[in-house]
């Protein structure tokens, strides 16, 4: 094998790939990216066994096909430290070269048929979606699940498509991130009866990889994996084992609640101000609303109080509620300053309902107050 890759575009894709490996493994060979350079086209694999990355790369000339594994560790290495533009990796009877105008290398050549198969996409029946819609949907739910409590079915996110339409869902059991989307099914395909839970990992690896060049992404679950694929990508997943909790159930109704309509930007800059001195285990904001005002405040023994005030349409009765600093940020840090949102809630008991115009809804449990 011999190519000649520009170096910042292959570290990119390189980086994206060796994401999915693991860092450390009883099996050496899984520390490497497999990378297979045919005439028209060089893919990039990586697999930690559970899931597995399948990248094309661009601007790549190949001189020579053919196929090696490339150590994520020196081969990383190389790429980021390397001043040349371009670099041309080949490989020997006994080493893999790696060579620029003004630096040379020579590793360790280890043998690429050893390395695990990684699936492809050959799915007849699947869902199809916009990338950017996709990456919201990520986005907006895969910060809520929870990857350190023994229950295992909430480190992922849940996704049910029925008909033209996508949900995609995650919790940890003290928020809940809900996002709906429209595709296209694909020869009938849907979810219904299965639990699509997608490790958080795994979602996380497929947000970086899809681009604004990717025209749409194809999705595929199955009983006990998942597949994507977009233009130059394709990664495979095992789901996440168990039952899914009734996540409706927990998604209250806006029926009975005060709606509080808002800008994005200038509710979370309160909310920042006003954690500065919340406790730090805690994290309660006491949050008030009342006569065309919000007042975020927190005070914590030893540390000192904090008030902080913007201006709101709300101009009825006080309604007062305690949250998480964090868990209420983390639902502004997904959206534009300019977005407008609503939140409905009712009082410090009831959960608080978050909202926006494009089917995202978000609930965050109440605190005591503090």
């Amino acid at each position: 094998m011999k190519i000649l890759v520009h170096r910042e575009k292959f570290l990119s894709a390189f980086q994206i790939a060796s994401a999915l490996a693991p860092t450390r493994s009883p099996k050496d060979i899984l520390l490497n990216v497999k990378i297979e350079a045919e005439d028209d086209r060089v893919v990039l694999m990586a697999t930690d066994l559970e899931a597995g990355v399948r990248l094309e790369v661009d601007d790549v000339q190949v001189q020579i096909p053919g196929k090696a594994l490339l150590s994520v560790q020196r081969v990383g290495n190389i790429l980021r430290e390397s001043t040349d533009e371009y670099l041309t990796i080949e490989t020997t009877p006994t080493s893999l070269d790696i060579r620029g105008q003004h630096s040379e290398f020579h590793l360790p050549l280890t043998n690429a048929d050893e390395f695990p198969s990684v699936a492809k996409f050959a799915e007849e029946s699947y869902f199809v979606i916009p990338p950017g819609l996709f990456r919201e949907l990520v986005k907006r739910t895969v910060f809520a699940t929870d990857t350190e409590s023994t229950r295992y079915q909430l480190g992922g996110v849940l996704f049910e498509i029925e008909g033209d339409s996508i949900t995609a869902v995650a919790t940890d059991g003290r928020r809940l991130a809900c996002m709906k989307g429209i595709g296209q099914s694909i020869n009938n395909y849907q979810t219904s009866g299965l639990s699509t839970i997608v490790p958080t990992k795994t979602l996380q690896l497929i947000e970086r990889s899809i681009t604004d060049k990717d025209e749409m992404v194809q999705i595929a679950a199955r009983s006990n994996d998942i597949l994507l694929r977009t233009n130059r990508c394709t990664i495979y997943s095992r789901l996440v084992e168990g039952r899914y909790p009734n996540w409706r159930m927990v998604l209250p109704s806006s029926q009975g609640r005060t709606r509080i309509e808002g800008l994005a930007g200038p509710f979370f800059s309160a909310i920042r101000q006003a954690s500065i001195v919340a406790d730090p285990e805690s994290r309660g904001v006491e949050f008030t609303f009342a006569d065309g005002t919000l007042i975020a405040s927190a005070k914590t023994a030893d540390v000192g109080q904090s008030r902080v005030e913007i201006p709101i349409t709300y101009t009825g009765e006080p309604i007062h509620i305690t949250m998480d600093a964090r868990f209420v940020s983390d639902f502004f840090k997904v959206l534009d300053p300019d977005k407008v949102f609503f939140l409905d809630v009712s009082n410090n008991t009831e959960p608080a309902l978050f909202l926006t115009e494009d089917n995202y809804s978000y609930v965050v449990m109440p605190m005591s107050k503090q």
